[in-house]
């Protein structure tokens, strides 16, 4: 029994949340989590491990995030205000484009609607690449936080699409694709996170190893 927990490993997916939201000053969580999840498995079984070990993960990210505000509650705050209202323009420039090319080709355009439309799907997909770009961004600026600035500026947005949901909800029936698409821009601007905060830690991983 305990030979075999010792091959087990913890879910992979759980340990890589738990690193993008570990600060610098505390990367032991993981190996604590680790040698905590090989007793359980010895002890209680390789279910019973990993069910535990997904509790934890839970509870040490909602820990991080908390500790990541704490350690530097204005320039988090600030970052997250900054990127918001980058996300005002930003995400207006795909619109001003898909205008002024429409005006300035306008014959074509009614000759070739198909086109037409094929561009404006194309502009939805440039929406989503904006959200992601300016996730990265707000990822550069917070560094050590990344995760942290990201999900606050991800979670207001949702707040504010909650908000205008059930404002059209009051008035009109609901168009449920419009509301999932609506939570595309959010969900990408994590991800830029999650693409910062995974390079650095490679970047520090082989720095150490060089080191």
């Amino acid at each position: 029994m305990t030979a075999h927990a010792d091959l087990v490993q913890p879910p992979r997916f759980a340990t890589w949340l738990v690193n993008l939201f570990t600060l610098p000053e505390e990367e032991s969580i993981v190996g604590d989590l680790f040698e905590e999840f090989r007793h359980i498995a010895s002890k209680s079984g390789v279910a019973s491990a990993r069910s535990w070990y997904w509790r934890q993960t839970l509870k040490t990210i909602a820990h991080l995030f908390g500790v990541g505000f704490r350690v530097a509650p204005w320039s988090t705050a600030a970052t997250v205000v900054g990127g918001f209202l980058l996300l005002r323009f930003v995400s207006g420039l795909p619109d001003k484009l898909l205008l002024a090319v429409t005006d300035r080709y306008l014959m074509f355009w009614s000759t070739h609607f198909r086109a037409y439309i094929w561009v404006l799907n194309a502009m939805a997909i440039a929406h989503v690449i904006a959200s992601m770009s300016l996730g990265c961004v707000v990822a550069l600026v917070a560094k050590g936080r990344e995760m942290v600035a990201t999900m606050t500026l991800a979670l207001g947005i949702c707040a504010l699409i909650g908000t205008a949901v059930v404002w059209v909800g009051t008035h009109q029936a609901m168009d449920v694709a419009w509301i999932l698409w609506s939570c595309a821009d959010p969900l990408a601007i994590v991800v830029g996170g999650v693409i910062v905060r995974t390079r650095r830690s490679a970047a520090t991983t082989r720095l150490q190893m060089h080191g």
